[in-house]
């Protein structure tokens, strides 16, 4: 939370975002380390120390524009998509509802993402391309209900957590 981190749903762990928020001009660099948001209209989200950085602490969301200043290189066995169908604190339900799901809809797993509070995210499929993601995802919709495009990255280094952002 207090380092210059970030989550996005499908930006590859490791690019570096400069992040400019549009209500004051204020500007920072951060780290993609995390996935999500996982609310619709929203881009990004900041660590708390990002969100200090460009005010955005007790507005809670504002409007941004992303420049991508670098990103890692992906080799394509990890240049792979997913839909994030859930997320549970208690792993059973998790387990139940990726069994359902894998049934219907083929490929699925659990991923544990470690915090306050941990999380079991259901994912879905194993898509080469976001587009075939998201159409996995119009699929699902109506069964599920919200049901996120995730970039399916082999580790996250860091957690980030704290402001949400939505995109210019």
């Amino acid at each position: 939370m207090e380092k210059l981190t970030a989550a996005h749903r499908t930006l590859p762990f490791g690019t570096w975002v400069h992040v400019i928020n549009l209500s004051n001009a204020r500007t920072v660099d951060v780290r993609i380390t995390d996935r999500g948001p996982f609310v619709d209209g929203r881009i990004i989200d900041l660590s708390h120390a990002a969100a200090e950085t460009i005010d955005m602490i007790g507005v809670g969301v504002t409007q941004v524009r992303l420049e991508i200043l670098s990103a890692p290189a992906v080799t394509v066995s990890t240049n792979w998509f997913a839909v994030q169908a859930g997320a549970f604190a208690d792993k059973d339900r998790a387990e139940r509802l990726r069994n359902s799901l894998e049934r219907e809809y083929g490929t699925s797993h659990l991923v544990f993402r470690p915090g306050t509070p941990a999380l079991w995210r259901v994912l879905v499929g194993k898509e080469p391309t976001e587009q075939a993601a998201g159409d996995l995802a119009r699929r699902m919709r109506p069964e599920i209900g919200p049901a996120f495009v995730v970039r399916l990255d082999l580790t996250a280094s860091e957690g980030s957590a704290g402001a949400a952002a939505t995109q210019e």
